[in-house]
């Protein structure tokens, strides 16, 4: 039992490690993942590696193509259609089942995190506040499987903000989009919050690919 604590939480230091490459663009799409090369980097055995894998893949990070072995994740349209679509579908069945339960603090969270995003002025301190403010919107759902597919989707996205970073520049900005959810929220019009939240996801794939 030890030893599988121990692997578990070397896997998630993988994890996180690799992801964060990914994220940030320092591992680019198709690049390949060797479990040789990372077992020795972070000094374990390939059966941890092999669980980072599965972790990233989870996350949408990664994927196992055969004969090719397990590479990055594509950053195409098809790919960042499928993450807006399925982000769209289920972070709404969260908020839908959120909603009902928030309460001043909670909404009070939400805000703050609204702030925070408003007031970053690098692309790093708006990405994590961005994340930080979705995952306020639905964490009172209290359906866990739901919440961490979303936290592996969330992460694929911001994936995508880094990379239109990059290509296009960054610079600070209010997100009226937040705003306006937030208003819902707060005068209890559930369908309105939904629908702007849905409209809101999908607003990265055209930006990121506009004539797609």
């Amino acid at each position: 039992m030890i030893m599988e604590n121990e692997n578990t939480t070397t896997a998630q230091r993988i994890a996180q490690s690799i992801g964060e490459r990914i994220i940030s663009g320092a591992l680019e799409p198709d690049a390949p993942l060797r479990q040789d090369h990372l077992a020795r980097e972070f000094n374990s055995s390939h059966v941890p590696v092999r669980e980072a894998f599965r972790q990233l893949e989870a996350q949408h990070l990664v994927r196992a193509v055969p004969r090719r072995g397990v590479r990055v994740a594509p950053l195409d349209a098809s790919s960042v259609k499928e993450i807006a679509e399925m982000r769209a579908a289920l972070e709404v069945v969260a908020l839908r089942n959120a909603a009902p339960k928030l309460t001043s603090a909670h909404l009070a969270r939400i805000e703050l995190a609204l702030i925070e995003a408003d007031n970053a002025e690098t692309i790093q301190e708006f990405e994590v506040t961005n994340r930080t403010f979705h995952h306020a919107l639905v964490a009172p759902c209290a359906m866990p499987r739901l919440l961490a597919c979303l936290d592996g989707l969330q992460l694929a996205n911001s994936r995508l903000v880094f990379a239109m970073a990059r290509s296009a520049g960054w610079r600070p900005r209010s997100n009226q989009d937040h705003r306006l959810i937030l208003q819902a929220l707060r005068s209890r019009n559930i369908d309105q919050a939904c629908g702007l939240l849905a409209r809101h996801i999908q607003t990265i794939e055209r930006l990121a690919f506009p004539a797609s």
